[in-house]
């Protein structure tokens, strides 16, 4: 199924249900008065988190979703009945925005999370409600109340631990698949990561967390170039983000500190909140150089960026350095949770 993490949907609540104008009329009651009964309140409409959908690709074609209008009143003081409430299930992440005014309405994070869109009518009332001691016979009736009418824009966050980001073929696809069970497309051509993908990494019995492999960025990337801006909001919700760089150069337009300015760029220029988040710094492809090439390349890196924080020399072909990657990912994570509880 192709990946959608965007939509736009119309939520109609439904329509109240009618009063109705009745006159109780019986052989031996000889005045029997007003007896129209209220009208039912109209179906609520809900946005409904359900694990196992990851994309918001259902929305494509249907668009429109309507709250169940309620039923009319009936005489003998019978009350119509109200609408029947509307669930949709979205993906686990989805953020919930008003189309016309730009206003979160919801941040839907858990499995199970309900967030109310659009409320259903208000039931019209019947003629007996008007009786009065001064109108015993009323012929007065009000009709149910419109549901609320919604656009809404739906955006989908991926939720995971870890986010892979650098230029494009420096290694990202290569990476996940080594460390988990994701299979991305692996090709020695620039974007060939069309949308995201998710793996879990299990580092030993009932250790793991989730990375995710997103497309590749380039320069002008947060001005809408290449692909990678449609999907740079999903890093928001990572806790570690993991920039990698290709040591090698090998086929390559830029030198590692040139890749690295590159991606510091558009991230500061897309968010100052992601451009501050926990990064840390890996070296792809060592497998292609000589030890002392490669520790020659990454002090004069480290030393030209001025970078403070972890840094790893990995191989994600020869899997060089990946298990000692994934167990201080693993053990930061935990630490954080640790803090957290506290």
């Amino acid at each position: 199924m192709k990946f959608v993490d965007e939509a736009t949907i119309t939520v109609f609540g439904g329509n109240g249900g009618n009063g109705c104008m009745s006159f109780r009329r019986e052989r031996f009651v000889a005045k029997g008065g007003p007896d129209g009964g209220d009208g039912g309140d109209g179906g609520n409409v809900y946005l409904r988190t359900k694990e196992g959908i990851n994309t918001l690709a259902d929305f494509r074609f249907t668009r429109s979703f309507k709250g169940q209008k309620g039923a009319n009143g009936g005489g003998a003081n019978c009350t119509g009945k109200s609408g029947e409430d509307l669930y949709i299930d979205v993906p686990v992440g989805t953020e919930v925005y008003d189309h016309n005014t730009d206003e979160c309405i919801g941040d839907l994070t858990t499995d199970g999370q309900i967030l109310l869109v659009a409320k259903g009518g208000f039931h019209g009332l019947g003629n007996q409600r008007f009786k009065s001691s001064t109108n015993r016979a009323p012929r007065k009736t009000t009709n149910g109340s419109e549901g609320d009418i919604r656009e809404l824009r739906l955006e989908l966050k991926l939720l995971a631990d870890v986010g892979l980001l650098g230029l494009p073929s420096v290694g990202k696809s290569s990476l996940i698949t080594a460390v988990s069970e994701a299979r991305p497309k692996i090709a020695d051509y620039p974007f060939t990561t069309l949308h995201p993908n998710l793996g879990v990494v299990r580092v030993g019995p009932l250790q793991s967390f989730v990375m995710a492999d997103l497309p590749g960025l380039i320069e002008g990337a947060a001005q809408g170039h290449g692909l990678g801006i449609h999907f740079l909001k999903h890093l928001s919700r990572c806790r570690v983000l993991v920039h990698m760089i290709d040591l090698s150069e090998r086929g390559k337009g830029e030198d590692p500190i040139s890749q690295f300015h590159t991606i510091e760029k558009e991230l500061q220029e897309y968010s100052e909140a992601v451009s501050n988040k926990h990064c840390w710094l890996v070296f792809n492809k060592v497998d292609l150089l000589t030890e002392k090439e490669q520790q020659n390349k990454i002090k004069e890196v480290c030393d030209e960026i001025n970078w403070q924080g972890p840094v790893y020399a990995i191989s994600a072909v020869s899997r060089v350095g990946l298990d000692q990657l994934c167990k201080d990912i693993l053990g930061y994570l935990t630490d954080q949770d640790s803090e957290h509880e506290q």
